[in-house]
């Protein structure tokens, strides 16, 4: 009886410990890994930085509106063997950032009709267009690059939102994968331990050393563990597709986890997480100033600013005035210098017009400023929920360090339990009943832990999320 106590404490010892499992031919795969794998082959993560194309596209796009214009006016009448005029007209026209262009150009026109107002035969020009009221501090040329260079901006942060979130779910999934695979891990050990200790108390009920119900006690124990592993098992694989649905190889297909890849065998370490920002006030200032979310709010607030200035330009008159400078010839400046610029060799135009009622425009300007309001209070409300949310997961982060501790404890009394009863069992005052009774208390307090470290380590993570520093 009492080399049969020795074994069994033997057999019970190895239940509780944490099992053991050489990876040195194990392919495994840590969160780092995960991550970066996501980064840089997941659709929504390539589709992001397609956006930030596209922004760059619309800034070229803006850009072109300040590009130089080159046209040319050609006509001709002949009509009942008259010739009533020939015109060429080619003419540049280069805009610059204040609203104001310069254009040059050359006239030809010849005929023996030709309107009186037109000058006969070759002349050059070289004037400016200047807006005098509306247009002259903000035009839609300047608003729609200033716009287009706030959006690029914009489609950066945009997708570190997007990589965030991302990011977030696929950890969500990975530690799933972890829990389900170090919970299995512990019930195969409890599964082997329990088929060799079925086969001991069998072949001491065959040596006529214990009883019958010793047999039935240790069989339902190991069908009850089988149970158990045959559950883990089929979480395992079920989390292992989930986490798969986040991997993608470099040719762009999707990439199904293997069953022979496993988490790392330090995946409790907290070196794991050394470089993580853990401290509240850091946490909820960056989450204040640099989140993307709060980002996105700033550069559309900027993009309305610029919207608002140009709907103030319809409150203004329109006034436009166009100078230019004649010349004989094809040289504009032939007879620069000779005159004053309104004495001689001018032509100029002056056009004014401003709605009666300004009905329009003060709508327009009215609607821009309730934009910027309504953006404000989206951020104000926003800036509140990311604060709600580093807060939430700070407390639950450090009430977790604690369980851990708890459980740790928890878990090393068990452990003395189940070997106080095996001494009892030694001295004939136990059962095995008692021992399997400890013995699954144990393997709770373990599975507990675990759960509870893998919590940990999600919340780590998502600690890092809600600042937005996953990107």
């Amino acid at each position: 009886m009492r080399s049969l106590a020795i074994q069994l404490g033997l057999l019970v010892g190895l239940t509780v410990l944490t099992p053991a499992k050489s990876q040195d031919s194990t392919k495994t795969l840590n969160a780092a890994q995960v991550m970066e794998l996501v980064r840089k082959f997941h659709p929504v993560a390539i589709q992001a930085g397609i956006h930030i194309d596209k922004a760059q596209a619309d800034l070229l796009i803006a850009r072109g509106g300040f590009d130089p214009i080159l046209g040319a006016y050609v006509s001709r009448k002949r009509f009942e063997g008259t010739n009533y005029y020939n015109a060429t007209s080619p003419e540049i026209t280069i805009p610059t950032w204040y609203g104001i262009e310069v254009h040059s150009g050359v006239d030809n026109y010849t005929g023996e009709r030709l309107d009186p107002t037109i000058t006969k035969g070759q002349s050059a020009f070289l004037g400016v267009s200047v807006p005098l009221a509306r247009d002259l501090v903000m035009d839609k040329r300047r608003a729609f690059l200033k716009q287009a260079r706030i959006f690029r901006s914009l489609a950066d942060t945009e997708q570190k939102l997007v990589l965030n979130d991302l990011l977030m779910d696929t950890m969500d999934a990975y530690w799933q994968w972890v829990g389900y695979y170090n919970q299995s891990l512990i019930v195969k050990a409890n599964v082997e331990i329990n088929t060799q200790r079925l086969d001991f108390v069998r072949k001491s009920l065959l040596n006529g050393e214990r009883a019958a119900i010793d047999t039935i006690e240790t069989l339902a124990q190991l069908q009850s563990f089988q149970y158990q592993q045959n559950q883990y098992q089929l979480e395992f694989r079920n989390a292992g597709l989930r986490l798969s649905a986040f991997l993608w190889n470099d040719a762009g297909e999707p990439f199904t986890l293997p069953e022979a890849v496993v988490p790392p065998a330090d995946w409790d370490n907290e070196q794991n997480i050394k470089d993580f920002e853990l401290d509240l006030s850091s946490l909820l200032l960056t989450a204040a100033q640099t989140h993307p979310e709060m980002r996105s709010y700033d550069f559309k607030l900027r993009a309305l600013d610029i919207e608002k200035k140009l709907k103030f330009q319809q409150l203004l008159p329109k006034a436009d005035f166009r100078y230019n400078h004649l010349s004989k010839g094809y040289n504009a400046l032939a007879s620069a210098g000779e005159y004053a610029i309104f004495d001689n060799n001018y032509q100029y135009g002056f056009k004014f017009e401003i709605p009666l009622r300004l009905s329009a425009g003060r709508g327009e300007y009215k609607k821009a400023q309730l934009k910027i309001q309504e953006t404000r209070l989206g951020r104000m409300q926003k800036q509140l929920e990311l604060e709600v949310k580093v807060r939430q997961y700070y407390n639950e982060f450090n009430a977790l360090r604690q369980q851990i501790s708890l459980q740790n404890l928890n878990y090393a009394n068990y452990q003395q339990l189940v070997k106080a009863e095996e001494v009892r069992f030694s001295n004939g005052e136990s059962s095995l009943f008692l021992i399997n009774s400890r013995e699954n208390k144990a393997l709770e307090a373990r599975q507990k832990l675990i759960e509870l470290k893998t919590k940990y380590f999600k919340i780590a993570y998502a600690l890092q999320w809600s600042a937005g520093l996953l990107d």
